[in-house]
């Protein structure tokens, strides 16, 4: 097929609304991982969207993580998160990952054959990234790995693994390596259930994971994560988070508007009432402030910039606690402008109790007040007060 002839973005990404949007409510209600839509991932191609051409990829940019994770946002958070997240791990390994350990799996990333999960909590340090507990072995030329991770995003569904752990020898906590072990590598035991209120359709339950891997299967050198989540995880988190996040939002006030314009919202709303509209104006403000400061971070991360400089630190920060709060109470603006019926009820088209369900867990999602006591010592080392 030549490249003319190849689905664009937009087509691939409709396929994969329409199977999230017809799987949406069992999802939610089961909580079970959207398997289908996973399927329909793979088929798609999008999970090589991060993997370059010459490895069978599509070769896409931030900017098209962000269209896609926002597009999947608008059905459902759960699957745009779990996409985002794949997609970081994908980057992760396109910047880092050794020449061997590419070759063998960037190809099978983008052939949509490994659907890749993030191992980067610990029991008593939540997702902080840059430190960890459990330490690698070298075991007769052979990486040892013995995690227990309580929280991994669609882990009980994953082809393979990039994992945190402390590196091998006399590392201190701060000596992070990230190691890639395919599943057959691997034991993998589930030890818990996942009920949330919300993001269920995430099945981000805790594992055990051990098993033995060969050395080159380190990603990046041995002890330097910091440097993988400074320029890769922290970035590639903060822009396809919040894209989710305004996603969801920015469908749950489409889904408002239509209610209200159409036949059966005319009848019943009166579009001239001042807080009606005052509601609406306050939920699209939100949600293009936002949109804004996600725009102005991707063309940041875009350039090149060193996304180390409390500048570049600062500006995806707060775009991740503005997009985690500011998303959240835009849909609740939406819920008192439409009431009880049509904000409040599950069986509501709109679907407003399912958005504030999923967007409430955006601020623990590596917790807001982390990133503000990390702003507060960036902003320190910025006495000129210079922006991104």
């Amino acid at each position: 097929m030549s490249a003319d002839a190849r689905p664009s973005l937009a087509d691939r990404l409709a396929e994969v609304v329409e199977v999230t949007e017809a799987h949406l409510a069992d999802a939610d209600r089961d909580a079970a991982f959207p398997v289908q839509a996973l399927d329909a991932l793979r088929r798609s191609g999008l999970l090589g969207l991060l993997v370059p051409v010459t490895h069978g990829g599509l070769g896409g940019s931030v900017r098209d993580l962000v269209q896609a994770a926002e597009t999947l946002g608008r059905a459902d958070m759960s699957v745009a998160m779990i996409f985002a997240m794949h997609c970081q791990q994908s980057a992760a390994l396109v910047r880092h990952a050794d020449e061997r350990l590419a070759k063998a799996l960037l190809p099978r990333v983008a052939a949509g054959e490994v659907y890749l999960a993030s191992v980067t909590t610990e029991a008593g340090k939540g997702g902080h990234l840059t430190t960890a507990q459990a330490q690698l072995t070298d075991a007769d030329g052979l990486l040892e790995i013995d995690r227990f991770a309580p929280v991994v995003t669609g882990g009980a569904h994953a082809d393979g693994f990039l994992i945190t752990m402390r590196a091998a020898g006399d590392a201190t906590a701060h000596e992070v390596s990230l190691v890639y072990a395919d599943r057959e590598q691997l034991t993998v035991e589930g030890t818990g259930d996942w009920q949330p209120m919300g993001m269920r359709a995430s099945h981000s339950a805790p594992l055990r994971l051990t098993g033995r891997v060969p050395a080159h299967q380190l990603v990046g050198e041995p002890g330097h994560f910091h440097e993988i989540a400074a320029h890769v995880f922290g970035p590639l988190a903060h822009l396809g988070w919040s894209a989710a996040w305004l996603g969801t939002a920015a469908g749950a006030l489409g889904r408002v508007l239509r209610l209200v314009r159409g036949p059966g919202g005319r009848a019943r709303f009166d579009t001239t009432s001042e807080l009606l509209l005052t509601r609406l104006s306050r939920a699209r403000q939100r949600l293009d402030m936002v949109h804004a400061l996600l725009h102005r971070s991707v063309s940041v991360v875009a350039s090149g910039a060193d996304l180390s400089r409390p500048p570049q630190q600062l500006l995806l920060n707060s775009l991740k606690i503005t997009a985690s709060e500011q998303c959240l109470a835009a849909v609740d603006e939406l819920v008192e402008a439409v009431g009880l019926r049509d904000g409040y009820l599950k069986n509501s088209p709109t679907r407003l109790e399912l958005a504030v369900r999923d967007l409430r867990s955006a601020a623990l999602n590596y917790h807001n007040d982390r990133l503000h006591l990390a702003d507060g010592r960036l902003a320190l080392r910025d006495q000129g007060v210079t922006f991104a």
